[in-house]
């Protein structure tokens, strides 16, 4: 335990994903051993961020504007639609160069142990968006484990009546892990080697 202000900045930077105590009071320290010029830089992205940034209102992607870069970019397909859980997805697929389609981020995936439903996620949105009969096939890219293929039955259920061809990223990702740690190698296959879901 430390005096105040520092001991109220480790436990802030402890509520962040993947920082244990030790790490925030890593952090902690070198942000007291940094210039504070770097560390009013750092404070001023995080504001910024915090007052700028928001989701896209089409895809849910994360915009600076009503809609994303890439849902306001008239050179993507309009017919092919690709579904992720989180923004961070559309980044590392972005990398492969290999999808030139649109995205739908569907903000998570299923998980009931955590109390994550279907209608938690942003089902319903994509649902609507398919009603205009312009999308053509839905590439499901959830993650593959045990939440983002319970998601990706589910989804496959509620798309396949609607006439729409729904396929699943293909092999090559592990099983267990993160879109986000695959390389762009192995994702790149995975899109080649997509399959048909129904």
């Amino acid at each position: 335990m430390y005096d105040g202000a520092v001991q109220d900045l480790i436990d802030e930077l402890g509520h962040l994903p993947g920082i244990g105590p030790k790490s925030a009071q890593r952090i902690a320290f070198h942000l007291l051993s940094t210039d504070p010029t770097d560390v009013r830089r750092l404070a001023d992205a995080i504001i910024t961020v915090k007052e700028k940034v928001r989701f896209c209102a089409t895809c849910g992607n994360v915009a600076e504007s009503e809609q994303c870069r890439i849902c306001a970019d008239p050179r993507r397909a309009e017919d092919l639609l690709c579904v992720v859980e989180e923004p961070k997805d559309v980044v590392v697929i972005e990398r492969t160069r290999e999808f030139r389609g649109r995205y739908h981020v569907l903000g998570g995936a299923i998980d009931p142990m955590n109390g994550v439903g279907p209608d938690d996620l942003r089902i319903r949105e994509l649902l609507t968006r398919l009603g205009d009969g312009k999308v053509e096939e839905v590439i499901i890219a959830t993650d593959p484990n045990i939440e983002g293929e319970a998601t990706a039955t589910y989804l496959t259920r509620m798309l396949v009546p609607l006439g729409v061809t729904v396929s699943r990223l293909a092999s090559g990702l592990p099983v267990g892990g993160d879109l986000e740690y695959a390389d762009e190698v192995t994702l790149g296959r995975a899109f080649e080697g997509r399959r048909t879901v129904s």
